[in-house]
């Protein structure tokens, strides 16, 4: 089953997803892909949750980047 941007299911009839596709081109319906502020969610928030992974990784130490490695290759192999 073909799916929108934001996972909303799509019409699998072939007819019914030509036409979709037409009001979707002639702006009958809006396809664009939300954004976080459409969403209520505040923007800042958003950008500092893109970056979290690598600010924590400037943070730690080469040791403590060993350290959680190798626990999560322990734990995968478990």
């Amino acid at each position: 089953m073909p799916r929108g941007p934001k996972g909303e299911r799509r019409p699998a009839d072939v007819n019914a997803r030509a036409v979709m596709i037409a009001k979707i081109a002639t702006g009958e319906i809006d396809d664009a892909p939300p954004t976080p502020e459409s969403e209520g969610k505040n923007a800042a928030a958003v950008a500092l949750g893109r970056m979290g992974g690598k600010a924590r990784a400037e943070g730690l130490s080469a040791r403590k980047r060993k350290e959680i490695a190798q626990k999560a290759a322990k734990a995968r192999w478990r």
